[in-house]
């Protein structure tokens, strides 16, 4: 490494003010502190230190959800060679994956990162290290039959209406990467709308689609996969929202690292038990009739709690509020779902929903505190 951070050191001076590069320093800050730990210190102030920096917070949300990705990518060749009807061994179906979701990928991190640095330049600010996630979660939570264009213009989308407006990272009310969905469901419909692509090449059948489970519970039509399978994953979906036993593992990551908090899951997950046991009750169609534990493995579901609801910056900041907030979304969710048969899967809106809320909350969690302590205060006898 020694002879790179010569290089690194050797070019520097000319993307400092003075040099004929100054305007991208920015740019070569990003990659310089991408490859090797900044060497700046504290000059003034107090500061908490801690390992556990920003580019270390995102690096493990990374490792999260690599089982996510490499299930996403085997299961996109294991629906197209079981929709033409073809046997294949596994390296097969993977490396038919990953050639359709790597290109996803690539351009989800090109035209993000374009745009960061763009107004890391314009602002002259650094390159905020929290696309790295964001550049990952988009490409998991569409169809990978997505056409690269739609994903270039919604992670763009979402990065300057989503992130830049507000400040950057840190600085947004709602979740980038699902702002990215949203813009293509509402924009793209027939893209997101419950079929999703699964086969299709020049040779062999040309837009073969499968139904997700929500979507063959919302129009009544065509065969219903079972439990089992929908918590492995082999079912049609978007890239990485199929398998809850992979997103599981990540949630381990995520919540033994710190990174993720257990109190949002949990809610999230007992929120939508709840609202599922009452529309049991009064059950008067079929969606209505479905097991409760059915919502947390159909559709983005798993993947919402653990990686989406979490997210440190659009979610609740209290504890309490952690609570509330995720109880709602796993209420909302599950609501929208039963009750709005144009629209099946409800993990999006109702996060969104909730981001908008998540000040609200705290805010009236915070103010309940200092009122408790009030009330305590004033019972306590002055002194003489």
């Amino acid at each position: 490494m020694k002879p790179l951070q010569n290089l690194v050191e050797k070019v520097k001076p000319h993307f400092e003010k003075g040099g004929r590069f100054e305007k991208f320093y920015r740019s070569f800050e990003a990659f310089e502190t991408f490859l090797f730990v900044p060497g700046n210190v504290t000059t003034r102030g107090s500061h908490i230190r801690d390992a556990m920096d920003m580019k270390r917070t995102m690096v493990h949300v990374i490792i999260a959800l690599v089982p996510v990705l490499l299930f996403g990518m085997w299961n996109v060749g294991y629906q197209h060679f079981k929709a033409i009807g073809v046997e294949a061994e596994f390296i097969d179906q993977f490396v038919y994956g990953l050639i359709k979701v790597l290109p996803i990928v690539i351009v989800s991190y090109a035209a993000g990162l374009a745009i960061e640095f763009i107004f890391a330049s314009i602002r002259d600010h650094e390159v905020n290290e929290g696309f790295l996630v964001s550049g990952m979660l988009i490409p998991l939570i569409i169809p990978a039959s997505t056409p690269l264009w739609m994903v270039a213009v919604a992670t763009i989308f979402a990065v300057i209406i989503g992130k830049e407006v507000f400040g950057g990272t840190g600085m947004n009310i709602l979740n980038p990467a699902l702002l990215a969905r949203a813009f293509l469901f509402f924009a793209y419909p027939s893209y997101l709308s419950g079929e999703v692509w699964i086969a299709g090449t020049a040779e062999q059948l040309d837009g073969v689609s499968g139904a997700t489970p929500l979507a063959v519970l919302a129009i009544g039509e065509g065969d219903m996969p079972s439990a089992m399978e929908m918590f492995l994953g082999t079912i049609p979906g978007s890239i990485g929202e199929t398998s809850t036993v992979a997103i599981l593992l990540g949630a381990i990551v995520l919540v033994v690292t710190g990174v993720g908090s257990l109190r949002i899951m949990l809610s999230v997950v007992a929120g939508g038990l709840l609202m599922g046991g009452i529309l049991n009750l009064v059950a008067v169609n079929e969606f209505m009739e479905i097991p409760p534990y059915y919502h947390l493995i159909m559709g983005g579901f798993a993947f919402g709690t653990v990686y989406m609801a979490t997210d440190p910056v659009s979610a609740s900041q209290t504890g309490v509020g952690k609570y509330i907030y995720g109880l709602l979304i796993g209420v909302l969710t599950v609501l929208i779902r039963v009750v709005n048969p144009a629209y099946p899967e409800g993990m999006m809106l109702a996060i969104l929903f909730m981001n908008v809320f998540a000040p609200l909350i705290d805010h009236y969690v915070v103010q309940s505190h200092i009122k408790k302590r009030m009330q305590r205060m004033e019972k306590i006898p002055a002194k003489a």
